[in-house]
């Protein structure tokens, strides 16, 4: 309170004046609750000393219990003599005097023998008996007392709950505060800029939890990122595995929340339209208890998307499809950006992707634009620079990946011995074409065809038939009719 009311800024000085001490109630606490209480009050054990000096008693003839059965014991060992005397306890008949077969004869009279063992014999006397229902009864009563004082707490507590809580409200949110001012000085963070628009512009943008984690010595690669509605609204991101794609996604996703949040944020400069959702399908699992597969979840959640966005969106899609066959993956990748890039909403996109040949989408489609992770090749080895950069990728480099995994040397040799059997077949060339004339369909007849001999034969056959009298025979024969036409 001190330290808000004392502050410059006009927000703190008003949290400041709203703090309550409850001073109170809270020196109340503080003398009448031990330091360590325990999770339950019925355990009892959570009243300080000196607060009922009722409790203090009791307390005192509990706690001293151990040395008086200590002293009765040494009493009655010397009256009896029989030296390997003990006092016992248990759930069945309480505190009891145990005495060998070797010494049951030096038992005296008075005694009362409740058990017998294989060796051993076992007693209660009048004055044990008695020590044990005051003892007990010390027990009950202190857990009786306590629940009292702490219910009578709890009660007075209850007037000062509505301050209780401001005070909670305001500390979470001093909390918060003090964590984005501390983060802000410690990693350099800067203040965005959140405006009623509709572009998002980041300038050298960081990971807020991986750069924290780097090895010794090795700094974070910061990257520029740009998305608009009218130039750029679907970047398509490609480049080699572990180069980082996925988390250059993630950050825009943490830097674009931490904006709204009010922190500051990881980059030199932040640019951040008013966003309602950020939309993610990342990462890959399945969902066995509900019988769905990898690529069911991943197709599921890319639904809600579609179903959802809004123009305030931001979309963030990693590797959609790979979770099916390559000519699959391929088209439903590439009809889930053109469906983004046709919606009247125009979501900000960013989409990663394996698919090279989604990098033909920036030729079809005028807000779609190309670009990948940089990398440099040393000899046989590769080099992840981690570097945003214009345009697409046409390498996947998987097999580097798998070398520097740990995969045998046999197993990396043939698959180079593969790779280059298929590169050789030009297996790439053919899905490559193949996308692109699917992406450019015909959507009718050429108007020669239309107006074609055959197909005015054809016509004529079609018009001249009565369906009503048609039988399934005649229907048969003029179908083979037609086919002979067209042959």
């Amino acid at each position: 309170k001190q330290l808000c009311s004392a502050a410059e800024n006009e927000y703190l000085k008003r949290l400041g004046d709203t703090l309550n001490p409850c001073s109170y109630i809270a020196e109340k606490i503080f003398k009448e609750i031990v330091d360590n209480p325990p999770a339950l009050a019925i355990k009892g054990g959570m009243i300080n000393s000196g607060i009922n000096t009722e409790l203090d008693e009791l307390r005192q003839i509990s706690y001293s219990g151990k040395s008086y059965l200590t002293r009765l014991q040494h009493k009655e060992a010397e009256a009896t003599g029989i030296s390997s005397l003990k006092i016992g306890f248990n759930n069945v008949f309480g505190y009891y005097l145990e005495v060998t077969h070797a010494h049951k004869n030096k038992v005296p009279t008075e005694w009362i023998r409740k058990q017998t063992l294989t060796n051993a014999e076992r007693y209660i006397t009048p004055e044990l008996k008695e020590y044990e229902e005051k003892i007990t009864g010390a027990e009950e009563k202190i857990l009786q007392i306590e629940l009292q004082v702490y219910e009578a707490l709890v009660n007075e507590l209850m007037d000062y709950l509505a301050p209780v809580q401001t005070n909670g409200n305001i500390l979470a949110v001093l909390d918060c505060i003090s964590c984005f001012a501390y983060n802000a000085v410690q990693y350099q963070y800067k203040k965005p800029r959140l405006y009623d628009g509709e572009d998002l512009f980041i300038k050298n943008g960081r990971h807020p939890v991986i750069e924290r984690n780097l090895p010794v010595g090795e700094s974070y690669i910061s990257n520029d990122l740009e998305l608009n509605k009218t130039e750029q609204q679907i970047i398509i991101l490609t480049g080699p595995n572990m180069s980082g794609k996925s988390a250059l996604l993630r950050q825009t996703a943490l830097i674009t929340l931490m904006a709204h949040m009010g922190s500051f944020v990881p980059a030199e400069e932040a640019k951040i339209s008013l966003t309602d959702k950020i939309f993610t399908r990342v990462g890959a699992s399945d969902n066995l208890s509900g019988g769905e597969s990898t690529f069911m979840v991943e197709m599921n959640e890319t639904a809600s998307i579609i179903n959802n966005i809004t123009p305030r969106s931001l979309i963030l899609l990693d590797e959609i499809g790979r979770g099916t066959s390559t000519y699959d993956g391929i088209s439903i990748a590439w009809s889930i950006a053109e469906h983004l890039h046709h919606s009247i909403h125009r979501p900000k996109t960013l989409f990663a992707t394996h698919y090279h040949e989604l990098n033909e989408l920036e030729e079809k489609l005028e807000r779609v634009k190309n670009y990948h992770i940089t990398n440099k090749e040393v000899g046989n080895k590769i080099i992840f620079l981690r570097k945003l950069a214009r345009g697409g990728s046409t390498h996947s480099f998987g097999i580097h990946v798998a070398k520097m995994a740990g995969m045998p040397p046999s197993l990396i040799e043939r698959a180079n011995e593969i790779l280059k059997h298929l590169e050789t077949k030009h297996v790439d060339e053919e899905i490559g074409d193949a996308v692109k004339k699917l992406s450019a369909p015909k959507l009718q007849l050429s108007i020669f065809d239309a107006h074609s001999e055959t197909f005015d034969e054809i016509r004529k056959v079609l018009n001249d038939i009565d369906i009503n009298r048609l039988t399934p025979v005649e229907a048969l024969l003029k179908l083979q009719e037609i086919k002979n036409k067209l042959k």
